[in-house]
Formats: structure tokens, sequence, C-alpha cells
């Protein structure tokens, strides 16, 4: 069969985005070696919003959590999210094909949860994130969000490290 018979298929390939900057590079990434210009790929950007913290109606000192500091604490969150969605729609506009079709997801909850349970529900056909580099033993304490996904999505997983600077990979400053 030629290369030219082959029809390209309709892919899924789903982005997790967040504040930092690793995302920014795994989407940038994923723009200019996943994304095919030849197929109909759809890009479904995730942003999944830390869930609020529960309070009760007292905080530790007896004050009373007003239901405006509560709104206020959501609007935070809302504004959060519509930035960081905002600014990977930029990057799609400025360093992706016109023709790739665009769409977005945001969802609460613990990141790890919302992106496996997202990538599964979306039948995504590769899940791209970024990686915090994390030592192991921050990496003990804290998580990672992308080794929960790699074990736990049942599509694969693309895992983009944050690039070297030039500078230090020669050896000078």
């Amino acid at each position: 069969m030629a290369e030219d018979d082959v029809v390209a298929k309709d892919r899924k390939i789903l982005v997790a985005v967040d504040e930092g900057e690793e995302s920014t590079n795994a989407l940038s990434w994923c723009l200019k070696n996943v994304i095919s210009h030849t197929s109909k790929d759809t890009l479904v950007l995730l942003y999944a919003k830390p869930p609020r913290a529960v309070y009760t109606s007292l905080d530790g000192t007896g004050y009373l959590f007003s239901s405006d500091i509560l709104a206020t604490m959501d609007k935070y969150s809302n504004d959060v999210a519509d930035c960081v969605i905002e600014k990977a729609k930029r990057i799609c506009r400025e360093q992706g094909d016109p023709e790739v079709k665009v769409e977005v997801i945001i969802e609460s909850g613990d990141p790890r949860d919302v992106i496996c349970q997202v990538a599964d529900k979306i039948n995504a056909d590769v899940l791209v994130m970024g990686s915090h580099g994390y030592g192991m033993i921050k990496r003990a304490f804290l998580g990672s969000v992308s080794n929960h996904c790699a074990q736990n999505v049942k599509c694969p997983v693309l895992i983009v490290k944050k690039p070297r600077c030039l500078s230090s990979a020669s050896g000078t400053k």
C-alpha cells in the first residue's frame, strides 16, 4: 500500500495544562512533534482546578467565613482557569496548524484523578503532559501527577521533560 493511500486517523490528543512552565513546554512540544498536519487531529486542552478547601463556618481564630469570601475564592479559581486556558489557546494559534480543532475541558478535583478520568471518558489516543522534574524525595512526599497518570491511564502517555538550558549543557553560565 502506498503512503498516499493511508487514511489519516482522527486522533484525540489530550494535553494537561496548568499554571506551570512545564505544561506550556509540553503543549508547544506537542504542537511541533505530535500533531499531524495531514490528519484531522483534535487537541483537547484539560485544566484540572484544584478542589476548594473545605472550611467550617469558623476558622481556627474564631472568624466566620462569609459567603462573600467563599464566592471570592471561587471567582479567583475560575479566573486562574480562564487565564491558563487562554494562554494555551494563544499558544495553539501561534504555533499550531489552523486546521487543528481545539477543545477545552475544565474539571475540578485532584489533577491525578481528573486527568485519568477525562482521558478515559473521551477515549484519548494519547495523553501529553509536562513533568515538574521533582527529585526522588520531593516526589515521594508530593507525589507525581505524571507518574500516577502513566500508571493508570489506558492510552499511551507522553511526558515532556523541561529542556535543559544550552548554557548549562555546555558547562558555561
